[in-house]
């Protein structure tokens, strides 16, 4: 017998004709899968349904991660340890170490009598070293540290030097905790000169980067007394006379929306104050220095005062000059 509704009572759905009519008005629905049977949970954890996540008993706790993390700790620590404790080092990780090149190059460089330990060439290969040991590649004493590269922007009224008889500011200040090795200037910017200048442990880099055979590209910002006339800017390219020799400048000009008493000159020679000797003998004084770039490396976002570590790409730029 059918059924009659109210237009007040809708017909409840039905998904088969042998279930039981059901009013969904009634129906209490639960959260996630509460109300299902223990086997069917096991079954879905089973056949790995992302719905309900990990199985029961695969999560990880924060207490095995910290067993996990300690044990790491551990591990390293006892590394570091034992690094320190040695009394010698195999030679091509010494030389690996100063960041010369890796162990693979340095077996090479060993092999073909490069490397000189307390005075003496050293070809065999697993030769230990002691910390006391004096090892010197191409001429260059070198130190199993980690090569540090610092950029600073310096400022005026700071010498270029590691330390002072005079006691008066050094570079050496603005950068006391860039590094935990002792580092060293390249080359030299005297006190009134501001500008960038780099400052390394790499012995090697050091004396590539100051030999004017390696050409060494320097960019400086000149502010003279007076305007600068075309007669003079074209002496100085042909070369003014110092004691040294000839002061051969790479590129001289106005500097663009400038007045004409600022230069920009560009050179590769490290002859003590140059610059200024060069329009010195013109009749000019300098009354500003700026150094923009150094091998490739300028200041920009590096306040006056301030330093940074040269990037990966930028040391292997170094690398490759």
């Amino acid at each position: 017998m059918e059924k009659k509704y109210s237009k007040t009572e809708k017909e409840p759905f039905v998904s088969n004709q042998s279930e039981e009519r059901k009013s969904f008005g009634k129906t209490n629905f639960k959260r996630g899968g509460e109300g299902r049977s223990s086997s069917d949970v096991r079954g879905k954890y089973e056949r790995g349904s992302l719905k309900y996540g990990r199985k029961p008993g695969s999560e990880k706790t924060d207490r095995d991660d910290d067993r996990a993390r300690s044990f790491v700790q551990k591990r390293r620590f006892k590394k570091v340890e034992k690094d320190v404790h040695k009394d010698t080092i195999r030679l091509n990780k010494y030389i690996a170490n100063s960041g010369i090149c890796s162990r693979r190059e340095a077996d090479e460089l060993i092999v073909q009598g490069l490397v000189e330990v307390n005075g003496q060439v050293v070809t065999e290969m697993g030769y230990q070293v002691e910390k006391t040991d004096k090892v010197v590649f191409d001429g260059q004493g070198i130190t199993p540290e980690k090569p540090v590269y610092i950029l600073l922007n310096k400022p005026k009224g700071y010498i270029s030097t590691t330390k002072d008889d005079k006691a008066r500011k050094t570079v050496m200040d603005l950068v006391a905790n860039a590094s935990p090795y002792r580092v060293f200037p390249v080359g030299r910017l005297d006190r009134s000169t501001t500008g960038v200048i780099l400052l390394t442990n790499d012995g090697h880099m050091t004396k590539k980067l100051t030999h004017p055979s390696f050409d060494a590209k320097k960019i400086y910002h000149v502010t003279l007394d007076k305007k600068l006339t075309n007669e003079d800017m074209r002496l100085i390219v042909e070369g003014i006379r110092l004691e040294e020799g000839i002061a051969v400048v790479d590129q001289i000009s106005f500097i663009e929306g400038k007045p004409k008493n600022e230069i920009g000159m560009e050179i590769h020679i490290g002859w003590n104050r140059v610059i200024r000797r060069i329009f010195q003998r013109l009749g000019y004084e300098v009354e500003a220095l700026d150094r923009v770039m150094f091998a490739g490396m300028t200041k920009k976002n590096i306040k006056r005062g301030h330093w940074r570590i040269l990037t990966d790409l930028e040391v292997n730029t170094l690398k490759m000059l």
